[in-house]
């Protein structure tokens, strides 16, 4: 879902640029909220480094066409959205600067689609899943599955709704959709998995870590005779 240089004419990606801007500055300030401090921070470093690796394993998706995840529903769910743009913000530029995966002059049209919208998306579903499911690992996991699931359509939609005011290619808009839809439904597949495995294994150690599932504690285990059972309930102050 890279954009080139050139395939987004010139208004076009400086709108899209001052939109990714406007979302990274509002992020900056978000993000001190979400960290709550130093100790958090290292964190979302950890994350932005996760994605820019994990971005650059491809998986088939259908003949001749490959995927990678893109990262916007983990890094929100791990470390919140205001987090979540900064982390795809910094991946996306080291990789048009580093790479050339996707133009600099698309720089704000590949935030604002692969950041933005896929964070935007992914975190609403993630917390109205969560807001209605049990509060459990089982049901968080599952909720972060759905919501990788859908961002990544999503954020093709969005593309292809860009590429119709500002494409400068002649292929119609409805084959456009069409490609852009039935190919990143796949690939969302592939993210749901890769979001949900994460996020699963952080939540069985250190739940306390994911940002969309604070407050799920793990119980406190004791080892038994050679096995792990949960430690009885302290009893409540007096």
């Amino acid at each position: 879902m890279h954009v080139p240089d050139g395939f987004i004419n010139a208004p076009v990606s400086a709108v899209a640029g001052v939109v990714a801007a406007g979302a990274v500055a509002v992020s900056l300030r978000g993000a001190r909220r979400e960290l709550g401090g130093e100790r958090a921070a290292p964190l979302a470093g950890l994350v932005a480094a996760f994605i820019f690796a994990v971005q650059m394993l491809n998986f088939p998706v259908a003949a001749g066409t490959s995927g990678h995840l893109l990262g916007g529903a983990l890094a929100a769910i791990l470390v919140g959205p205001f987090t979540g743009v900064l982390c795809i913000a910094v991946v996306l530029l080291m990789q048009g600067i580093l790479f050339a995966d996707g133009g600099l002059t698309a720089l704000g049209v590949n935030i604002t689609v692969m950041g933005v919208v896929t964070v935007v998306v992914a975190y609403a579903l993630f917390r109205g899943l969560t807001g209605v499911l049990p509060r459990t690992r089982r049901s968080t996991t599952a909720a972060a599955f759905v919501a990788a699931l859908v961002s990544v359509p999503a954020a093709a939609v969005a593309f292809t709704a860009i590429y119709a005011i500002g494409g400068t290619t002649d292929v119609p808009i409805g084959k456009v959709l069409t490609a852009m839809v039935g190919v990143h439904v796949l690939i969302g597949i592939g993210e749901a998995v890769i979001t949900a495995l994460t996020v699963g294994a952080v939540l069985a150690v250190r739940p306390d870590l994911v940002h969309g599932a604070r407050g799920l504690a793990a119980p406190l285990k004791l080892r038994v005779d050679g096995e792990l059972v949960d430690a009885p309930a302290a009893a409540p102050a007096p």
